[in-house]
């Protein structure tokens, strides 16, 4: 039950954290966007946002700590490949002017047509990848 439970609590945490910048600050919750404007020449709101960001660095610890440890994580993948990957990822987020976050879970919910089209894209993506790894076409 616990399998269940977890990954439930904490997407309904995710969603209550959106709702309520959204609803207090006037902002979304994409990440990308909130540390770009933290780093921009121009931070504004800088106190909202250095809060946001340290409690999502703050999360896994408070997990461990309520928890007892940590969870099992394998990645079978190299230090170069990881790091690939990540510059993929952060070239995408500027490319689809934002990330999972901001589309996947603040967009749709507000049903922008820029969200709904985004999130189809790297979701297809996303599709794609696995069934070349996983069927030996991208090894």
């Amino acid at each position: 039950m616990t399998a269940f439970l977890t990954p439930l609590a904490g997407g309904a945490l995710i969603g209550a954290s959106a709702a309520l910048l959204l609803m207090a600050n006037g902002r979304i919750a994409g990440i990308s966007g909130i540390l770009g404007g933290l780093l921009g020449p121009a931070a504004r709101d800088r106190a909202w946002r250095v809060a946001f960001l340290a409690g999502l660095l703050a999360g896994p610890w408070l997990f461990r700590l309520l928890s007892g440890g940590w969870p099992e994580a394998r990645v079978a993948a190299s230090w170069p490949v990881l790091v690939a990957a990540g510059l993929l990822v952060g070239f995408g987020t500027r490319l689809g002017s934002g990330c999972t976050s901001g589309h996947g879970v603040c967009g749709l919910a507000r049903l922008s047509p820029r969200s709904v089209a985004a999130v189809a894209t790297f979701m297809a993506a996303a599709i794609a990848t696995v069934f070349l790894v996983r069927h030996g076409v991208a090894r």
